[in-house]
């Protein structure tokens, strides 16, 4: 499959997740791994094709040039917080507080993980810098598009009378809050966390009771 690199860079383009192939996905995981240990100059073509084992044609089919392969690695990243099906999400008021939780735990075990905290501290590292790519990339590709996606959610569970708000917008900064709360920016200055808020399945459900009974219906 040939990406449309031009998609992945689109600052407008859809919340929809981009989708890769087992082979890609493989490569990007190596292309992670680069730029963590090494920031954004480690990831180079000639360096992930020797590490991926691929040959640098097709780095540049699937994903273009070095902007395209950075977007690329910030979607896949974004990509593991797994979204329930609309289809099925809805079906009834218990389903679908599942999925919420679901989701809640899967944004946790992506924002908690050592992957995007290095992202994010090498990005921070940039910000003063007039052109901070990996920051932007990580607005766009990574926080904008999971935002849209779980507004849209939260949206459906209104639809269905299963929630109650006035705002999407508002209502998923609620949860985010509520889920995340001081912990991400203490884990970003090295600071271990506690046993209690290593069971992200509990901290999600906690997190959701608390959602509901602000905005259950």
């Amino acid at each position: 499959m040939s990406l449309a690199t031009s998609s992945i860079l689109d600052e407008t383009a859809s919340a929809q997740p981009v989708e890769f192939t087992p082979r890609q996905e493989a490569v990007l995981e190596h292309a992670l791994a680069l730029l963590v240990d090494g920031g954004e100059k480690a990831l180079t073509t000639a360096g992930l094709a020797r590490t991926a084992n691929c040959s640098k044609e097709s780095l540049y089919k699937w994903f273009g040039d070095r902007d395209g392969l950075l977007a690329a690695v910030v979607a896949y990243q974004a990509s593991k917080v797994h979204f329930p099906s609309e289809a099925g999400a809805t079906s009834d008021a218990q389903t679908y507080r599942s999925h919420v939780q679901a989701f809640v735990t899967a944004l946790l075990e992506v924002l908690f993980g050592e992957t995007s905290l290095a992202l994010n501290r090498l990005s921070i590292g940039q910000s003063n810098k007039d052109s901070n790519r990996l920051g932007r990339l990580l607005l766009v590709r990574g926080k904008h598009m999971i935002s849209a996606r779980a507004r849209s959610l939260l949206e459906a569970g209104r639809h269905k009378g299963f929630l109650k708000f006035e705002d999407a917008e508002d209502a998923y900064q609620v949860l985010y809050g509520l889920a995340v709360r001081d912990v991400h920016v203490r884990l970003l200055l090295g600071e271990r966390a506690t046993p209690a808020e290593k069971d992200l399945g509990k901290q999600a459900s906690t997190a959701v009771s608390r959602f509901y009974s602000l905005f259950g219906a």
